[in-house]
């Protein structure tokens, strides 16, 4: 068997497997591409369809963003709301806790003293030298040139020159930097000492004020409580206005605070987040609710206030204060600035400190306190205040120049008791009661009965009129009201030139009584009958039946059985 040539087996081979391609069918080079085409589009679809999938991945994670985001914003809202109610519900235990006397040291100033700034100048500049300035040494081959001596002379002499101008500007400018910077320094060192003494004068005042308050001053009583009430540390969105006056005859602090409108009770329950619209929608808190925070957040504020005065009085000046708590508004009903009292209430020390303020309901409390509560003061229902400020004025007594013009005003310590009587009977004429003068008393003032005609709340008003220099005692309010029983009256009025203790206030709580201290006598016959009086008694003054003050209440001394019982009071100087 003869052997086939390589060449001629590749070739068969070659072309039976050509034959065999052309055996299936023709070899189409366009059936060929349009197969490329065709996995060309399925791996398109199917990076489309991986694009798709990422895009709502994406999405869903986009929106669980968004949900989170809606998530955090509501719960802000949501803790922002509960931050309000905390801090609202909780105002007279975080009063309670931060009160203190005001530290007199902290109203103290450090000289704040600012950095000398030399401005550059504190470094001097470099002095020049002469190797600066000095001509390199000639080479070897330079000196071999002819003229070389006199060239190295003429360099050096220029560079001798050069050196000795720099130096001389080095020095002026030296001088002048040295005496700018002692000028500078001079100046720093007076700005420094003006500093040091406008501090030490602001510490002196202070220390004035400190001494001042321990001895009792009337104006220094009155800015010390005012900053008291300052530095009272109030939730956001409560007003800072207060007015005060110390009443140095019955130790008695009279107030006026202002008190936040009912909008500073969050209105909305809760926020939450609504999928389907994509918002925030509040929960509106019921309107029975708002009012109840509302008159808990008055309540809590009064006492707040009682238990701020009384802790920071150190020096123990204060035995009662008379607090009014109104509101700063437009009246709905006129369009009018009103403001009106919603809660006024008297207490002293003694009474206060019985009470575990942490622990209190405050509205329960300010009842047993004797509080007059506005009953809708979301409605601005007013009530009358216990004593009105415009009535408290006891500069008259202290510092009578203030008033100015007291020349020109008639004094009614130098009346004579006819001429007081007459008065005091007009002035309740002119406040729209029918008087009736009876026998003068013997110490110099006038007992008046009067009639209020108007029905039901209307009756008998005994007055009584005592023109004293000290404080009128208890035992004179004591009378009055043995005499409003006797007559069956309706109501007494005590109506002094002087003042009242605290025993006096005490005794005619819960009673129908009415004392009217000099200060708010002047107001009413400046009110009501135009008349701008003062109250200047002579040092030489005498009251014509001196009273028993406060310190002379009578005391009970038990004594052995051989011996009797004293009720006498103890003998004191007027």
């Amino acid at each position: 068997m003869s052997r086939v040539p390589a060449h001629k087996l590749i070739t068969s081979i070659c072309l039976g497997r050509y034959f065999m391609v052309v055996g299936r069918g023709r070899y189409n080079p366009y059936l060929e591409q349009e197969r490329l085409r065709a996995a060309a589009a399925r791996r398109q679809a199917a990076e489309i369809r991986a694009r798709e999938v990422q895009e709502r991945r994406n999405a869903r994670l986009r929106e669980q963003a968004h949900l989170q985001d809606r998530s955090r914003e509501v719960d802000e809202k949501n803790q922002e709301v509960a931050d309000e109610l905390h801090a609202l519900a909780n105002l007279l235990a975080d009063g309670v806790a931060s009160a203190r006397p005001l530290d007199f040291e902290s109203l103290k100033a450090e000289p704040k003293l600012p950095p000398f700034d030399p401005q550059g100048q504190a470094r001097a500049w470099p002095e020049p030298t002469w190797e600066q300035f000095q001509p390199k040494p000639s080479g070897f081959f330079a000196h071999l040139l002819p003229g070389a001596g006199d060239r190295v002379k003429a360099t050096t002499l220029a560079a001798r020159q050069t050196f000795e101008a720099k130096h001389t500007e080095w020095v002026g400018r030296e001088k002048a930097r040295q005496a700018w910077l002692i000028h500078a320094k001079g100046a720093y060192e007076a700005e420094c000492s003006r500093i040091k003494e406008e501090t030490a004068l602001l510490n002196a005042d202070v220390d004035a004020f400190s001494g001042a308050y321990k001895a009792g001053q009337v104006e220094a009583l009155n800015q010390y409580f005012e900053l008291v009430l300052e530095r009272d540390e109030l939730p956001d969105g409560f007003p800072t206005t207060v007015r005060l006056a110390y009443v140095k005859e019955s130790r008695q602090l009279v107030v006026e605070r202002q008190l936040p409108l009912v909008a500073v009770v969050p209105t909305v329950t809760a926020y939450r987040h609504v999928k389907a619209s994509d918002s925030i929608v509040a929960t509106t808190r019921p309107a029975l609710q708002i009012r109840e925070i509302y008159v808990s957040t008055v309540s809590q504020l009064a006492l707040r206030t009682l238990n701020l005065l009384f802790g920071a009085d150190a020096s123990g000046a204060v035995d009662s204060v008379v607090l009014n708590c109104f509101v700063d508004t437009i009246s709905p009903e006129t369009g009018q600035r009103v403001t009106p009292c919603l809660l006024t209430v008297r207490t002293t020390r003694d009474i206060l400190v019985a009470h575990d303020l942490r622990k209190v309901d405050p509205i329960a409390c300010l009842r047993h306190l004797n509080a007059e509560v506005s009953p809708k003061p979301h409605e601005l229902k007013a009530v009358r205040p216990i004593v009105n400020f415009n009535m408290v004025d006891p500069r008259f007594v202290e510092k009578p120049n203030i008033l100015g013009q007291l020349d020109q005003r008639p004094n009614l310590a130098v009346l004579t008791p006819t001429e007081f009587e007459g008065l005091i009977t007009n002035l309740f004429e002119k406040m729209g009661l029918e008087t009736r003068l009876t026998q003068a008393s013997r110490d110099g003032g006038v007992d008046c009965v009067a009639w209020d005609m108007r029905p039901i709340v209307g009756g008998k008003v005994i007055v009584q009129a005592k023109r004293y220099k000290h404080t009128v005692g208890v035992s004179a309010v004591r009378d009055l009201y043995g005499t409003v029983l006797n007559e069956g009256a309706a109501k007494g009025i005590l109506v002094t030139t002087s003042g009242y203790g605290t025993a006096s206030f005490q005794f005619a709580e819960n009673k129908p009584l009415q004392l009217i201290a000099g200060g708010e006598l002047l107001y009413l016959l400046d009110q009501h009958s135009g008349v701008k009086a003062k109250i200047e008694f002579p040092e030489e003054w005498t009251d014509p039946r001196p009273d028993l003050v406060e310190a002379d209440v009578p005391t009970i001394v038990v004594q052995p059985p051989a011996e009797r019982v004293s009720t006498e009071a103890p003998t004191t100087a007027s």
